[in-house]
């Protein structure tokens, strides 16, 4: 076998075929309503199909998979549910969705929404980068007029619903508009994109498989659309007005908007709003063609099923009488009210019944293992496509509640401090007769279709001995086949990028810019400080101990005095503490301050510069950036 050979993805086996022939035998694939509703009101694509970035490299590419369009009938090598799926998702273009209401979808993971007002246009949400946003505003413009923003929305604080702000300021024809987003946006679009970004945004590239090459044997969806863009200019302008309660209106341009507020369901700040003479409800990302995550699988503190639920049953009680239309920001509208009503309750119904059936059966004593493996949804819920998880799953969202009421323990003792994998795999292949024993065994397990099985076992060969090509090699041909069987794209791309990185290693594709000058101007001093802290070796720092007296300055803000003490391996910040018998002192800008924590500038520069002016002994400065580690994106996951 050459090299290549060794590399190349494989094709589906037997029992993977035969898997995925069972379950298209269970699926309605007759019912073609979201097919139907997905290209209603179409108007038109982008002419090459195609968003450019700086230097002309494409940062969305929407031709990327047509290869959907081949067939209805699934290959082999993707699970038909899933196939549909991304079938459904690849209608991409402007959209007319109701009158005055319209949406640019699939030129980026999350939909831009545009509501025309008296004068111009209100933006709902202007997607990841600012080259799709003016991409969006672009091909809407080409069959709408040139109309001026009047108005720009957030539904919530991910950064694929906000990214794209600044080609929506800058189009704005000179006028000011308001900026309206749920309160508590600014804090949460930061700090989540910031404090643990780095190893966040390696597991995305699991969760999404962007470098996997789009095809029946690669990546074929991403759940919420078929693919992320990448690459591009991402944006934070922020918010001039906070929405804080439900039941809060505005009227902007002509258009009435009433809001209902939904902290901690699908982000830690969110809002819905409905348009009473549109009779229309944005539904953020609370309500979608899916099973959405309670957990998802990048990485981010567990959502809350039980405020999700009742969210939802709020929303009908508010506005299901007085709605024709709902849009979400992703994925594609539903219209009647009646089947708006069903559509609502049934959603709602998902996440109370995985809150609570989870529940019910930990009280019962079993484990979040037992449970993922045990649940089942109803009959009601399963025949609906919008409760199939093509985000998240029946089995991560039960173990995500329980993870959130009980924890990552499941109180047997052996379990409380176990060994690393490194550790703990070579004694697993000592007792299992050796490497070459585990894997023949594995090999026959493989052959007979035990694929979860051979992906465990040979995960302890693996970390036992890293250079063992023939286990890596295995493991990788399994997990492809789990992937292939995945009814879940983010499980399918997560096996598939396991298996990747196993064949072919982990391949350093360069930095990433972790916060962008627009975020660093929405952190306050102390989230900055808090990242500091994240950031400082305190193993390295040990007994250290310093003063620092900082004053921060940022533009329309007051100065903020900031008492640094490093000790105990810890850096703690007091605001306002007087600076008193302190040997250092700083003034420098956030900006700054910002840039030398994130690696835009060095310490040394930014003293030599003055943009860090140190009054007293700067070594102490010096030593305390020295302490700071710089977090490499490529590390390993498969491998140790």
């Amino acid at each position: 076998m050459t090299d290549a050979d060794e590399t190349a993805p494989k094709d589906a086996t037997e029992h993977t075929r035969a898997a995925n022939r069972a379950a298209r035998d269970t699926l309605p694939l007759h019912d073609r309503r979201d097919y139907e509703d997905a290209a209603r009101g179409f108007v038109a694509t982008l002419e090459d199909a195609l968003v450019a970035g700086p230097g002309g490299l494409p940062i969305a590419d929407l031709r990327s998979h047509d290869f959907l369009t081949a067939s209805d009938d699934a290959p082999d090598t993707v699970h038909p549910s899933l196939w549909r799926h991304a079938q459904v998702n690849h209608h991409y273009g402007l959209f007319e969705v109701a009158e005055g209401v319209y949406q640019v979808r699939g030129v980026d993971l999350a939909n831009i929404t545009i509501i025309e007002g008296d004068a111009g246009i209100i933006v709902i949400d202007p997607l990841t980068f600012a080259e799709t946003a003016r991409a969006g505003l672009a091909l809407y413009r080409e069959h709408r007029g040139d109309r001026p923003v009047t108005g720009l929305v957030y539904t919530h604080s991910h950064a694929d619903h906000f990214g794209g702000s600044r080609a929506i300021l800058e189009d704005a024809h000179g006028g000011a508009f308001p900026v309206m987003a749920p309160d508590g946006f600014l804090y949460e679009a930061a700090a989540e994109n910031v404090y643990a970004g780095t190893a966040m945004t390696r597991r995305a590239l699991y969760m999404y498989g962007p470098l996997l090459a789009p095809g029946p044997r690669g990546q074929v969806d991403a759940g919420l659309a078929n693919t992320l863009s990448n690459g591009g200019s991402a944006t934070l302008v922020a918010p001039t007005d906070l929405i804080r309660e439900t039941g809060e209106t505005r009227t902007v341009d002509g258009v009435e908007m009433v809001f209902q507020m939904a902290p901690g369901t699908e982000a830690p700040a969110e809002m819905l709003i409905h348009f009473p003479k549109l009779r229309l409800l944005c539904a953020a990302e609370d309500l979608n063609h899916l099973m959405h995550n309670l957990y998802t699988l990048r990485g981010a503190q567990v959502r809350d099923a039980a405020t999700w639920w009742k969210t939802l049953n709020d929303t009908i009680q508010l506005f299901g009488d007085d709605t024709d239309v709902v849009v979400g920001q992703h994925g594609w509208p539903r219209w009647g009210t009646a089947d708006i009503r069903e559509y609502l309750a049934n959603q709602r119904d998902l996440y109370k019944f995985i809150h609570d059936e989870t529940l019910r059966l930990a009280n019962r004593g079993q484990t979040m293992t037992e449970i993922a493996e045990e649940l089942r949804l109803p009959a009601g819920l399963e025949k609906e496509w919008y409760s199939h998880g093509y985000y998240g799953s029946l089995s991560h969202n039960a173990k995500a509640v329980y993870q959130r009421y009980l924890g990552w323990y499941d109180s047997h003792p052996a379990h409380l401090n176990q060994l690393p994998p490194s550790e703990a795999g070579p004694r697993y292949v000592e007792y299992m007769g050796g490497a070459d024993a585990v894997i023949e065994k594995a090999r026959r397990a493989f052959e007979e279709g035990d694929y979860r099985w051979v992906a465990e076992v040979l995960t302890h060969v693996v970390f036992a001995d890293p250079a063992n090509r023939e286990a890596a090699l295995l493991q990788a041909d399994t997990l492809e086949q789990l992937g292939y069987q995945s009814e879940n794209p983010t499980w399918r791309n997560e096996y598939l990028m396991g298996a990747l990185e196993l064949r072919n290693g982990v391949r350093d594709l360069g930095t990433i810019q972790l916060a962008t000058a627009d975020v660093f101007a929405a952190m306050t001093p102390d989230m900055i400080l808090d990242f500091a802290g994240i950031k400082l070796n305190g193993t390295e720092a040990g007994d250290l101990r310093g003063e620092i007296g900082w004053t921060v300055t940022a533009e329309g803000e007051d100065p903020v005095d900031l008492l640094l003490e490093l000790r105990n391996g810890v850096l703690v910040y007091t605001r306002g503490a007087s600076f008193d018998g302190v040997a250092t002192t700083v003034a420098s800008s956030k900006a700054a301050l910002a840039a030398a924590l994130f690696g835009g500038t060095s310490i040394d520069d930014a003293i030599a510069s003055g943009d860090i002016a140190v009054t007293g002994d700067d070594s102490v400065v010096r030593k305390l950036f020295g302490l700071l580690d710089d977090f490499p994106l490529w590390f390993p996951i498969v491998q140790p």
